[in-house]
């Protein structure tokens, strides 16, 4: 059973309720920055709050996940029908009503976490594609449409930079994905470099595995690349959002680059100073490179 049925509740009081939610996960860059225009901070928090629901059931939950999956995709129904019961998916059926939100990619986002419930390994670079594909790129389309962009050519430029966070984090958290029964390196890249999964559990940082892990980086940059024509396309405090996760992205592949590519001895993360350096630069209207 979800835990946070404490409806009826205002729409105020769920709101408020997703704001801390928000608030208090740690995220390598804030989701919802001081950047962002006021009337946008309520359905970007209900948004957030909607994504942290579905990862804590996939990954955090006790008891059976598949089956908790089943449930919140029951209350996201309701929410579409305006009969929304759980206090996140209140404040999320507004979200929805205000800016017209599709549903399918909120069960992408549910999906994904049922294949990480039935699905530890990827054979291909072409398989852990098609994850992000249900992961990550329907968050940006549905940030997209909250700032009032529907049209398909910025939605796959997001796809491109919102694949590019997510394999950041994959080749960021390494280890910790490994310690739950996860690797998302593809089988194909790891037999072409001479990594085995004992390799990856012994946490020693081979000199095959840092080849590996900078063709992965490396790779990564040109998703950053491919999406970073998407700032010039939007306007006003979206477009510093936009080039502050950019950066921050490429700031944690600095940092894994920095560490000679050994993501399994320390997780590699950016430290508090460097993020205030690159909020201030992604004021800059310069060109973000990767």
């Amino acid at each position: 059973m979800l835990a946070e049925k404490t409806t009826p509740a205002s729409l105020h009081e769920a709101y408020v309720h997703c704001r801390r939610i928000a608030l208090g996960h740690y995220e390598n860059f804030p989701v919802v920055s001081w950047f962002l225009p006021s009337e946008l901070r309520d359905p970007m928090y209900a948004l957030y709050a909607y994504c942290r629901g579905v990862d804590d059931l996939g990954d955090e939950a006790e008891g059976d996940s598949a089956a908790l999956l089943d449930e919140w995709e029951t209350e996201l129904r309701w929410a579409f029908d305006g009969a929304a019961r759980d206090i996140r998916f209140v404040a999320l059926a507004d979200t929805i009503r205000r800016f017209d939100l599709p549903v399918d990619p909120f069960e992408r986002l549910i999906e994904a976490n049922r294949r990480d419930q039935r699905q530890t390994r990827y054979e291909t670079f072409d398989e852990l594609l098609d994850y992000c594909n249900y992961s990550a790129n329907p968050v940006g389309r549905l940030v997209l449409r909250i700032f009032g962009y529907a049209d398909e050519e910025r939605a796959v430029l997001s796809d491109a930079t919102c694949t590019a966070l997510q394999l950041t984090n994959f080749w960021q958290d390494v280890a910790r994905d490994c310690a739950i029964g996860r690797i998302y390196l593809p089988r194909e890249d790891m037999a072409q470099f001479g990594v085995t999964e004992g390799d990856i559990a012994g946490g020693g940082g081979t000199p095959a595995f840092r080849k590996l892990i900078r063709f992965q980086v490396n790779r990564t940059r040109e998703y950053f690349r491919r999406g970073a024509p998407l700032i010039n396309c939007v306007g006003g405090k979206l477009r510093v959002d936009l080039r502050l996760f950019t950066l921050g992205g490429l700031a944690v592949l600095d940092e894994i680059k920095a560490r000679r590519y050994d993501v399994l001895s320390e997780r590699p993360t950016v430290s508090k100073s460097r993020k205030v350096w690159l909020g201030l630069r992604a004021l800059l209207p310069t060109r973000v490179g990767a």
